[in-house]
C-alpha cells in the first residue's frame, strides 16, 4: 500500500512537473500570435502610404505604414495587440486618416515579415524606434493608442516618453491577472517571464488617458480596463455588449472618437 501510494504521489509530482514546465517553456508562444505575411504596401492602404523602417536600439530594421496628412493636428503612434499583423488594422488606419491624423502603424519584432522574435523588452524597444520616427517626421502632439497587449506596450512609453495623451483599448492590468483568468491551474505569477504591468505604469503617466473596453469582453475582464482608468484617474468608455476581437472595437466609433477628442 505505501508503495503503491508513493509510486501514485511520484506520478503526480512527474505530470505537474512537466505542466509547470511545459507553461513556463512555451509561455511566449501562448502570449505572441504573429502572422508573418505578406503585408501589403501602404500605398495600397491609402494613396500617400508609405512603407516606412525603424530602427531600433538592439539593431533591428522593422517595416511599418505611416500614413501622413497635411496639416495634421496630430499623429497617431498604433501599437497592435498580440495577434496578426498590420493588416488587420487596415480600417482603423484608414478611419484615423480620414478624421485628418497622421498615423504610425508598426508591427512588432516577429509580426508582419519583421526580424526577431517577440518580447516584453523587445516590443519595448520596437515602440520607442516607432516614437522616434514619428516625433522627427510629423512635428505635431503625439497620441499613443494601443489595442490589448499593445495598450500595455504604449503604457511602458508614455512612462518615459509621455504623449499629448493616451488611449488604450481593452487594457488589462497587468498580465499575470488576465493569465490567471485562462489558466487558473498555473501559478502564473511564479511563471511569467513577461509582466506588463499597466496599472501600475499608467499611475505615473502624467498625460490624459482615455480607456475604451467591451462591456462583454471574454478575453480581457472589462473590470480589468476599468481599473486601469482608475489607476491613471482617466476617463472610461464602455461598449456596451461588445467583445474583445469585435470590429466595433477596431474602428468603432467609440473608438475612433476617443482618439480624435485626445488629438485636440
Amino acid at each position: 500500500m505505501r508503495r503503491r501510494m508513493l509510486i501514485g504521489a511520484t506520478v503526480v509530482v512527474i505530470i505537474v512537473a512537466v505542466v509547470f514546465g511545459s507553461a513556463f517553456a512555451f509561455q511566449r508562444k501562448l502570449i505572441y500570435l504573429p502572422s508573418g505575411g505578406p503585408v501589403p504596401s501602404a500605398a495600397q492602404v491609402l494613396p500617400g502610404g508609405r512603407d516606412v523602417p525603424l530602427r531600433t536600439a538592439d539593431g533591428l530594421t522593422l517595416t511599418a505604414w505611416y500614413f501622413p496628412v497635411e496639416g495634421a493636428r496630430a499623429a497617431v503612434l498604433v501599437a497592435p495587440g498580440n495577434a496578426g499583423n498590420r493588416s488587420l488594422r487596415t480600417p482603423l488606419a484608414r478611419a484615423l486618416h480620414a478624421a485628418g491624423l497622421a498615423t504610425l502603424l508598426l508591427d512588432y519584432r516577429g509580426y508582419g515579415g519583421n526580424p526577431g522574435s517577440p518580447t516584453e523588452a523587445g516590443l519595448a524597444l520596437d515602440v520607442r524606434a516607432a516614437r522616434e520616427f514619428l516625433a522627427a517626421r510629423a512635428r505635431v502632439p503625439l497620441v499613443y493608442f494601443g489595442e490589448s497587449l499593445g495598450a500595455a506596450v504604449v503604457a511602458g512609453l508614455a512612462v518615459d516618453f509621455p504623449p499629448a495623451a493616451l488611449v488604450l483599448r481593452s487594457p488589462f492590468t497587468d498580465l499575470a491577472a488576465v493569465a490567471r483568468r485562462h489558466y487558473p491551474f498555473l501559478p502564473v505569477r511564479l511563471l511569467l517571464l513577461d509582466t506588463f504591468p499597466v496599472a501600475e505604469r499608467v499611475a505615473r503617466v502624467p498625460a490624459p488617458v482615455t480607456v475604451v473596453y467591451g462591456g462583454a469582453d471574454t478575453i480581457v475582464p472589462p473590470e480589468q480596463s476599468r481599473a486601469v482608468a482608475a489607476a491613471a484617474r482617466g476617463r472610461a468608455v464602455e461598449v456596451p455588449g461588445a467583445d474583445h476581437n469585435d470590429p466595433v472595437l477596431l474602428d468603432g466609433p467609440a473608438v475612433i472618437s476617443a482618439i480624435t477628442a485626445a488629438a485636440g
